[in-house]
């Protein structure tokens, strides 16, 4: 989380990291969450996202599951085995048993494309409150402590 001084309030930012490379998608994302409050870190590839998780430490993961040359669902094992925030991907896909697996790899939620934006700001907020109350944090550590 950033700290932003306004004047005598400080207000928390909240960071969401987005992996997509899709320009337009990216650019109506990152002004739309930063117009929300959301401070956004955007990576168009598999390397650069594992490496900024743990220097970022984001608040929130959306991920593009068609991400070019990468395995998005072992991106996703990877993001969900370092970290318990929300992880929302976005996908093209609307076959049952790609969300399925989505979802069995540790997704929280899926938006298909294409999709309005404020339901889906609406579903980023929800989870964030979710997760600042510890509701998503305790199902990660439930699941984690029983494997």
């Amino acid at each position: 989380m950033i700290l932003e001084a306004a004047g005598s309030d400080v207000k928390e930012r909240q960071r969401i990291l987005v992996m997509d490379n899709n320009q337009d998608m990216v650019m109506l994302l990152n002004r739309t969450l930063e117009l929300e409050g959301f401070d956004t870190v955007v990576v168009a590839d598999y390397d650069e996202a594992v490496s900024l998780l743990e220097k970022l430490n984001p608040d929130m993961i959306i991920m593009d599951t068609f991400l070019p040359d990468i395995a998005s669902l072992r991106t996703l094992d990877i993001m969900r085995a370092r970290s318990d925030v929300p992880i929302i991907v976005i996908t093209a896909d609307t076959e049952l048993d790609t969300l399925k697996t989505v979802f069995a790899h540790g997704a929280d939620d899926f938006i298909r494309k294409p999709f309005g934006i404020r339901p889906f700001i609406a579903r980023i907020k929800a989870k964030l409150r979710r997760y600042n109350q510890g509701i998503l944090k305790s199902s990660f550590e439930n699941s984690s402590s029983s494997s």
